[in-house]
């Protein structure tokens, strides 16, 4: 069984690999966007208190900091714990279709 996603489709023809690697990239720029929305969105909620100048106060940019850190370490290890879950569950899947395949 094939585990590298791009080697899988290699048996596609060059019009359908060209559509659905276009169609990845699009949903890939839109997660990215969504995730920038959200972590704007969030950070301006919980750290900007006022409006009296143009720029943040100094606890303000401190706090928009933090949060952005913060938002992106919690990114990155759901990244990984997801990685290791989509491993997992492919192993088991592997096991199971040699189990069948097996009888």
């Amino acid at each position: 069984m094939n585990n590298n996603p791009v080697e899988r489709l290699e048996g596609l023809p060059d019009a359908q690999k060209n559509a659905l690697m276009t169609q990845i990239e699009e949903m890939q720029v839109r997660d990215s966007l969504r995730m920038y929305n959200n972590v704007v969105e969030r950070c301006f909620r919980d750290c900007v208190e006022s409006f009296r100048r143009k720029d943040l106060e100094s606890g303000e940019e401190r706090c928009v900091t933090r949060c952005c850190e913060k938002f992106m370490k919690h990114s990155a290890r759901v990244g990984m714990r997801f990685g290791e879950l989509s491993t997992q569950a492919e192993q088991q899947m592997q096991q199971v279709m040699q189990q069948q395949t097996g009888r």
